[in-house]
């Protein structure tokens, strides 16, 4: 059998959180409304027939209310079979009270709050079904208070000293029932549809919001049409789905199948054929249809439901939109919704014999603005996977450079020095130890050069719990591997700095030490980690050269007079810090890079 999609996906089931928060709003209000029409009865005690036993049945439904309230108190979630029980109680309690109401009804509102508690719980025909409940009920007790005799009953009371029933039997009378009957039908059909509409647009939205997570760039382009697919096609109950797309400057038509088996969704490319745009990307003002066979037989030609792109049903729409993809594909209905990614792509959407069983028209503006927000994101995904095969083509010849430029020329170098020393090994061997010095102290320079190149090549995961051991274990490995002495300083023992900014902050300590390898020729660098202002301050002093200025200078006055290390000051600017360079040529530079916390807020 089935199942009932359309109606799964507007009363899309409530967490039970959700569902607890809702049953103690109702037992709220359930109390509040008690009180308060005790309170109204005290006031005037002429609206019932006798106060006593109004008092009575009003504080045994306040009773009831706080005893609910304590029980969502110590539960941690509301049963199905709970809040059904309670809605029976709610059921009875208005029909009792109201037998003691004298002439026009008070307790409107009891029966107001049961009619609100089905929609909030429910929907519409929930609400419906309880507005008839309490109309039968209503009329079964006239009945029965009519014609079944109450003075044994009474009797019964005045022996025990309790006061007789004294029921107004003309508010129960046949026309003030049949008008409190109708008042009750329509409130209940308004608050039904009300809430069917609210629950309606709740579920839409998280359908919505669970389809559009579906885009991720990790999982590339087919991987995300794959998984957007599989959730359509299990919404729907259909088996089979066919994408077919364009790009606007090409002449080509893409085509993809997504099938569903035993809850696993298969993704291929279909082999391009030089119809296939005649097939499936035919001119036409349709924007979403739903085309179904008539009969059992499955022959035939197509009648169509269709909308354009705004949503505007379409008469007689052509039924060549669906005929031409059943020569190709076997299915007896289908739903086509039209997409465009940008302005780069467009194409149509094809879902193979799905389950509808709502209205047609809705289900079609549905699908086009969940394809509506869905597309953007889908391009968005084909726009980084473009943006990262280019950034890492930029890298990869970066990468070549870098090699042919250092390494490669290096080596190339050391090949033809040690050739030259082998010839003269022979003939002047007092030269020969100086050269392999030299040549060692390239070969190790390269070295270090390729470690640093391959450093910068890795990518940084770093979070704010590992930065401080981040940056100690960089300083350590650059003295090991320079001989220059390095030390670490951190006055922070926990770190709270967002991610993003912890990435840049090792990343600019790495550029800096090797910045000191390469130019500075010092012989000791101390890097320090700390606050001032309320952010974050990062310094990494040397001894050695300096920089070919004196002074401190600013990021503005190093942008000025176009001095500074390029990338630091990239990467600064990036976390939207501030840079100050303090330079004695001959003695040292120190390195001083704030980050405000708001900004560091800001980007994590």
């Amino acid at each position: 059998m089935v199942q009932d999609r359309f109606l799964w996906r507007l009363r899309a089931p409530l967490g039970p959180e959700e569902i607890r928060r809702t049953e103690r709003w109702l037992a709220s209000a359930r109390v509040f409304l008690a009180v308060s029409a005790l309170v109204a009865i005290w006031m005037d005690p002429t609206e019932v027939r006798y106060s006593l036993w109004a008092f009575g049945l009003l504080a045994f439904y306040i009773a009831q209310g706080m005893i609910i309230i304590i029980f969502l108190r110590r539960r941690q979630q509301s049963t199905a079979s709970f809040r059904l029980l309670v809605h029976a109680a709610d059921l009875i309690w208005p029909v009792l009270i109201s037998i003691f109401a004298a002439g026009s009804n008070p307790f409107l509102l009891f029966f107001v709050f049961v009619l609100a508690a089905a929609a909030y719980r429910w929907g519409l025909w929930e609400t419906v079904g309880t507005a008839a409940t309490e109309v039968v009920l209503l009329w079964t007790t006239s009945f029965v208070l009519y014609h079944v005799p109450l003075r044994p009953f009474d009797r019964f009371l005045i022996y025990h000293h309790l006061p007789p029933l004294e029921v107004d039997l003309t508010s129960l009378g046949a026309r003030p029932l049949f008008m409190r009957s109708i008042y009750l039908i329509v409130l209940g059909l308004l608050l039904g549809y009300l809430a069917e509409q609210q629950k309606k647009l709740r579920a839409e939205k998280a359908v919505v919001a669970r389809t559009l997570s579906k885009a991720r760039v990790e999982a590339g382009l087919t991987g995300t049409l794959q998984e957007i697919a599989g959730e359509l096609l299990a919404m729907y109950g259909a088996k089979h789905l066919l994408l077919a797309a364009q790009e606007v400057n090409h002449y080509r038509t893409h085509v993809s199948e997504i099938s569903m088996v035993n809850g696993e969704t298969s993704f291929r490319w279909l082999e391009p054929t030089a119809d296939d745009r005649e097939i499936y990307l035919q001119e036409s003002m349709v924007g979403a249809c739903y085309g179904e066979r008539p009969g059992a037989s499955g022959n035939g030609s197509y009648q169509l439901t269709a909308v354009d792109a705004k949503g505007t049903l379409i008469l007689d729409a052509p039924a060549d939109v669906l005929a031409a993809i059943a020569n190709k594909h076997s299915f007896n209905r289908a739903i086509m919704v039209s997409f465009a990614f940008g302005h780069d792509w467009h194409g149509r959407m094809f879902l193979l014999d799905p389950a509808l069983t709502g209205d047609t028209e809705e289900e079609l503006h549905f699908l086009l603005e969940l394809i509506r927000q869905v597309g953007p994101a889908v391009y968005n995904v084909l726009l980084l996977r473009r943006l990262r095969l280019r950034a890492g083509a930029i890298e990869r010849a970066r990468f070549a450079r870098e090699l042919h430029d250092g390494a490669i020329q290096s080596l190339i170098a050391v090949e033809m020095q040690v050739d030259v020393l082998r010839r003269q090994s022979s003939n002047k061997p007092d030269v020969v130890g100086a050269e392999l010095g030299r040549i060692q102290g390239l070969l190790r320079e390269e070295v270090l050069k390729l470690r640093e190149l391959m450093q910068q090549m890795k990518t940084l995961d770093v979070d704010a719990k590992r930065l401080i051991g981040l940056i100690h274990d960089t300083v350590e490995r650059f003295q090991r591997e320079t001989g220059i002495s390095a030390r670490f300083l951190s006055e922070l023992s926990d770190l709270d700095m967002p991610q993003p900014i912890c990435r840049e902050v090792a990343r600019i300590v790495q550029e800096a030490l090797v910045n000191v390898r390469k130019h500075s020729q010092a012989r000791q660098v101390l890097v320090r980690l700390g606050t001032r202002n309320g952010g974050w301050r990062v310094e990494i002093e040397d001894d050695g050269r300096g920089f070919p200025f004196t002074g401190r200078y600013s990021h503005a006055q190093l942008d000025e007079i176009n001095k500074g290390p390029l990338v630091i000051k990239e990467r600064v600017r990036l976390i939207e810090g501030e840079l100050t360079i303090e330079s004695t040529p001959g003695q040292g530079s120190k390195l001083e890079i704030t980050v405000p916390r708001r900004q560091g807020a800001l980007h994590g």
